[in-house]
């Protein structure tokens, strides 16, 4: 092979090799599906959900995640996303503004009023709002759960508050 086709075919394989190389670093990979497309209000109820069957004690310490009460809980998931709540379910009823049970969001606090303290308008449970009728909450034997927003919380339930 003389020297003139050498030079020709190194500078095409040179040539080829750059394009190729390029090509490839110009391909991005796709990009990860980020944590701001999901709603704070859905990503406090995810949150929330890993708590499942953790059990339920009246008047729990702030500082465990081994048992809950209502309030507690409200508390906890809700400090990982900025927003520091009262203690008890009647001081966390007062926090952000009132919302309708017709235009309740994913992260929106509800409130109710049942249990032995319940007289049918006082504050005594707090849940928050999953979407599709459903709130995440705990008490008594099934500790936190998921449960319908139908049927007896439907009747105690009070009002709504969004704090998000």
């Amino acid at each position: 092979m003389n020297r003139q086709n050498w030079i020709k075919k190194a500078v095409v394989i040179s040539l080829s090799a750059t394009l190729g190389a390029g090509a490839v670093l110009t391909v991005a990979p796709p990009a990860p599906v980020e944590a701001a497309s999901v709603s704070k209000g859905t990503q406090v109820v995810n949150f929330g959900k890993q708590y499942m069957g953790t059990p339920y004690k009246f008047g729990a310490s702030t500082s465990t995640i081994s048992v809950f009460d209502c309030s507690s809980f409200m508390k906890h998931i809700f400090k990982k996303y900025g927003v520091n709540l009262p203690r008890t379910s009647a001081a966390q009823s007062k926090v952000g503004t009132a919302v309708s049970k017709s235009n309740l969001k994913a992260g929106d606090l509800v409130f109710f009023s049942s249990g032995s303290r319940a007289n049918g308008s006082n504050v005594t449970h707090v849940a928050v709002y999953m979407g599709n009728n459903k709130i995440l909450h705990t008490y008594g034997k099934p500790g936190v759960t998921i449960s319908s927003l139908t049927g007896n919380w439907s009747k105690t339930y009070l009002k709504a508050r969004r704090v998000l």
